[in-house]
This record gives C-alpha cells, sequence and structure tokens, in this order.
C-alpha cells in the first residue's frame, strides 16, 4: 500500500484527489457509495504487478476531493465531466474502464457520453438502464418501492446525514459494507437503523476494522453530503441527458454481480439480465457473470476473483 501515489490535480473546476500505481495501459478505476479510492486497493495492487498503471480518484464529494455543497453540482455532466478533465490532465487518451455501485452507473455515463476514451469496460453490480423519457427516476422508484426506499429517502435534505450522526460514521460504514440483506434497502424515516445500535455488528473476513477506520477518518472529515447529492441529482441528470435517450452502450463489456447483491435481486433485474433486455441496450456485451454467494461489495468481498476477471478481459485489446 505504501508504494501506491497520491496526489490532488485540479480538473473541472473542482480539487480532485487521486491514487495510482504501475506503468502501462491505463485503468480507472470508479468507486460507489459510500466509499472511496481505498475500496480498490486490492485492484490497484494486482494490477499494477500484471504491467497496468492503475488510478483510482476520490470522485467529487469524497474524501480527500472537493465537495460542491449544491446538490445540482452532480449530474452526470459533472462528474463525467471531471473524469474527461482528469484524463486530459494525466495527457491520457483512452483508458480501461472498471465501475461499482454509482461508479458502475457514472461508468454507463461515461460510455454513453464519451465512448471515445474507453477501451473496454468491466462493470459491477449495476446495470445500465435505459432513460425513460416519460418519467423520471424517482417518481419510478416511488410508485415501485414506496417512500421508504432508500433513493426516496435520501430526497430530503438532512434526513441520511442526521441519522448517520447519530449513529456515527463507524457504525454506518459496517452498516453498509457488512449488510447481506438481499432485499431493496429501505429507510423508514421514523427508525432507520436504530435497531442496529443494540447488538455490535460483526465484521466479515474480508473486511477489518482498520479498513473501517480508512473509510470512517475519511467520510468524518467532510461528511455523506457529497455522496448523497448523487441520488438527488438523479432527476436532474435524468432531464440534462435527454438528449441522449435510446442511445445505447457502444464499447466492449464485461458485467458481474454477486448473487446476493441488492442489485441483483431488485424486482425485474434478473428478467432484464437474463431475458434480452440488458443485452439490447449493451449491444456489445461480451461477458455476464453472476457470482455465487456474494452481496454488493464484490470487489472487496472476492479480490482474487475479480482481479482475474478484470485482467482475463482487458488483456485481449
Amino acid at each position: 500500500m505504501e508504494k501506491i501515489q497520491h496526489r490532488n490535480l485540479r480538473v473541472n473546476g473542482i480539487n480532485m484527489h487521486v491514487a495510482e500505481i504501475g506503468e502501462g495501459p491505463p485503468i480507472l478505476f470508479l468507486h460507489g457509495f459510500p466509499e472511496l479510492w481505498y475500496s480498490w486497493r486490492h485492484q490497484l495492487l494486482s494490477l499494477s504487478n500484471l504491467g497496468y498503471r492503475a488510478i483510482a480518484p476520490d470522485l467529487r464529494g469524497y474524501g480527500d476531493s472537493d465537495a460542491p455543497p449544491s446538490p445540482a453540482s452532480y449530474t452526470a455532466l459533472h462528474i463525467v465531466g471531471d473524469l474527461i478533465a482528469l484524463l486530459d490532465s494525466l495527457r491520457l487518451g483512452q483508458v480501461f474502464l472498471v465501475g461499482h455501485d454509482w461508479g458502475a452507473a457514472i461508468a454507463w455515463y461515461f460510455c454513453l457520453l464519451r465512448p471515445d476514451r474507453v477501451k473496454a469496460l468491466v462493470n459491477m453490480s449495476v446495470v445500465f438502464r435505459p432513460r425513460n423519457p416519460t418519467r423520471k427516476p424517482i417518481e419510478s422508484m416511488r410508485g415501485l418501492f414506496g417512500d421508504d426506499y432508500y433513493m426516496c429517502r435520501f430526497q430530503e435534505p438532512g434526513l441520511a446525514e442526521n441519522e448517520f450522526a447519530r449513529l456515527g460514521t463507524e457504525t454506518v460504514m459496517k452498516i453498509f459494507l457488512a449488510s447481506r440483506n438481499p432485499r431493496p434497502p429501505r429507510m423508514p424515516k421514523e427508525s432507520w437503523y436504530s435497531g442496529r445500535l443494540k447488538t455490535p455488528i460483526a465484521l466479515p473476513p474480508w473486511l477489518s476494522q482498520e479498513d473501517i477506520n480508512y473509510f470512517a477518518s475519511k467520510f468524518n472529515q467532510n461528511g455523506f453530503t457529497g455522496g448523497l447529492n448523487y441520488y438527488r441529482a438523479l432527476d436532474l441528470s435524468w432531464e440534462v441527458l435527454a438528449p441522449w435517450t435510446g442511445v445505447p452502450i457502444k464499447v466492449p463489456v464485461k458485467f458481474i454481480v454477486g448473487d446476493l447483491d441488492t442489485t441483483y435481486n431488485t424486482p425485474g433485474v434478473k428478467e432484464y439480465i437474463h431475458n434480452g433486455g440488458f443485452k439490447k441496450e449493451v449491444p456489445f456485451l461480451q461477458e455476464l457473470v453472476i457470482m455465487e454467494g456474494v452481496g454488493h461489495f464484490i470487489n472487496q468481498e472476492r479480490p482474487e476473483e475479480i482481479n482475474a476477471h478484470i485482467y482475463d478481459f482487458i488483456r485481449r485489446f
């Protein structure tokens, strides 16, 4: 880990923290919520040893990168704009792209908006969904899952932040990272995770207290609002992406998800993946991997397997 280099770059009007290691063809890793560059620690070390330049930024709103206060500063255009500016700053043309969770959503946006900058994509957990031109995302989610669905509840400014503050950052990180519940997450307004406070949360073997401490230290600096603003900008992203309605993903793709991942168990997703809908929207989908007995944080839970999956795919290009 001490070989990983860290620096801050000025990109797209913000300061972005970037971790990188290695030399060779570049791979850009995009983390999710509530995560950091650190989520890719295993991949950075492994892929750099295999002859690649591994690059993992703290995305806008996270860790040691700037966190603009307004949700309006977190649309897909902002985030992809940051990443294009990062590549330009590093004087990189095309890269291999690897994403997970919100990082996967951003990776889909990246390929939608700037496929010319992507050699190939390995994406995890979150499938590409085409833009519905008649209904905004939050309205759709509220209709399917109700007001208590976590993405709907996250829309209310301050609500999640106050609950996270009450629980404490370390406990919040344990709740998210150690969860094995495949059902769609719910956040009742009155009592979200209050029951969790009564019993200690046991860490899985792949997650150490040192890992939790690192995540907690960074979220203690700037809080969770930056990450939550991605959810709060969903409808605004829907508006600004109107010109790309109906455009498929036109880069080579490998998609990986765990069978215990809440995203895979969201109603309709399995049918979409396995009955041809996903392949229609991602016509260059070359590999689909469903990993058995694996939860949401797949790249941390099964790092050796994920490293092998990434390497096996990108080495062809």
